[in-house]
């Protein structure tokens, strides 16, 4: 797989995007039988909605894998070049890692999105899906199969784990010599167990706990509507708002407006003191509520004194994934830039914004809140590293 061109890749990822649009009927026949199943097992109406394949969900993989092909080669990039005093040129070259294994809950079209970020920067993917979604991500892993077979490629190069036993990704993550990194895209617990047990360096993210802070000097209309996106336009991904900071001396004309939008939505709030005398209908938030990622319609509430008072809250209880601000001044937002550090930080800008394709990446690998090596939303650049090259003309060291 590393040493297909650019155009043999471009050709394989557009074939790819044709067997999305033809297949279309048996992929949501595929995922009707998970979303019985979903059913029969009592899921939650959150866990549903990430599993769920509508028209509009496949034409968008469509699309995300058509954007993944007209992006820049990134394999065989130069990032730097250098001529030494005894004649020696060195160039960086940016190469692919090599064997991915990508371990993920729910969402079907990660299958797609980890699939053509990994052909297109020269890497062979494993993919082990979660059972819930085992139907749809085995009829994408054989749109990828067939683009495969067409080009005479190994269908090896998107490999799919069809053992849904535990201890099957156990075993992967013991193969040190054979794979060269684990992407775990879930939940907490999932990421963490493949944390503890790799062998493997592993990109991961704990939780999205993100946070909006709505300032003093915010637009307040513009604040409305940022707040209600970021927490309800997908309450179920791990970039939407799960806690509402808001300064002091505007949550009175602001929470009232905000209250409205989600009281009909059907979004709860658990909110301090002065949040709930504001909002009587409101829950009092507990302790655990704060630092806490709900992947549903709940959002926590806190009122708080000054710009200060926001950061703290979000250094003690952010998991260093996206947070953003609500302001119109200029110095408020580059201090808040500044002092936050997480992967993402928003000005003016809802939460969902942190998302490799919104990002231009064509689609996502996965999202990191480590700091070494790739950060934030992965696409192709996180999927490559590089090595030195040396031309000579003879030299030897002395």
């Amino acid at each position: 797989m590393a040493s297909l061109s650019g155009d043999e890749k471009r050709r394989l990822l557009l074939e790819v995007v044709r067997l999305l649009g033809k297949e279309k009927k048996g992929i949501e026949a595929a995922n009707q039988k998970d979303l019985r199943e979903a059913e029969r097992k009592k899921m939650g109406l959150a866990l549903i909605d990430r599993l769920t394949l509508t028209d509009k969900r496949i034409e968008e993989m469509s699309w995300g894998v058509n954007a993944v092909a007209k992006l820049a080669e990134p394999v065989g990039k130069v990032l730097a070049r250098w001529r030494r005093r005894n004649g020696l040129k060195i160039s960086k070259v940016t190469v692919p890692l090599g064997v991915i294994f990508i371990i993920y809950e729910s969402r079907p079209n990660v299958t797609s999105e980890c699939a053509s970020l990994c052909l297109k920067s020269g890497n062979a993917v494993i993919l082990r899906g979660g059972s819930e979604a085992f139907y749809s991500n085995r009829a994408l892993v054989s749109v990828y199969h067939r683009a495969l077979r067409k080009f005479h490629l190994p269908e090896a190069g998107v490999s799919f784990v069809d053992r849904l036993d535990h201890r099957a990704i156990d075993l992967f993550l013991k193969l040190e010599d054979w794979i060269n990194l684990v992407i775990p895209r879930g939940g907490e617990q999932l990421i963490r167990r493949v944390a503890s047990r790799s062998r493997i360096p592993v990109i991961k993210h704990y939780k999205g706990v993100c946070h909006l802070y709505v300032d003093e000097r915010a637009d307040l209309k513009k604040a409305v509507t940022l707040a209600f996106n970021a927490k309800c336009q997908r309450p179920a991904t791990c970039n939407a708002m799960e806690t509402l900071l808001v300064h002091e001396k505007v949550a009175r004309r602001f929470l009232p407006l905000l209250g409205r939008e989600l009281q009909r939505a059907g979004c709860e709030v658990r909110g301090d003191g002065g949040t709930c005398r504001i909002l009587p209908w409101a829950t009092r938030a507990k302790k655990e509520d704060w630092g806490r990622e709900f992947l549903d319609k709940i959002l926590a509430v806190r009122i708080v004194p000054h710009l200060k008072a926001a950061l703290s809250h979000i250094q003690n209880f952010g998991s260093a994934h996206t947070d953003g601000i609500v302001t119109e001044d200029k110095q408020t937002a580059r201090h808040f830039v500044e002092a936050i550090d997480s992967s993402s930080v928003m000005v003016n800008a809802s939460t969902r914004f942190s998302d490799g394709f919104q990002y231009g990446f064509g689609a996502e690998i996965g999202i990191s809140t480590d700091k070494v090596h790739a950060r934030g939303p992965m696409g192709l650049e996180g999927l490559t590293s590089y090595k030195y090259i040396v031309e000579g003309r003879g030299q030897i060291r002395q």
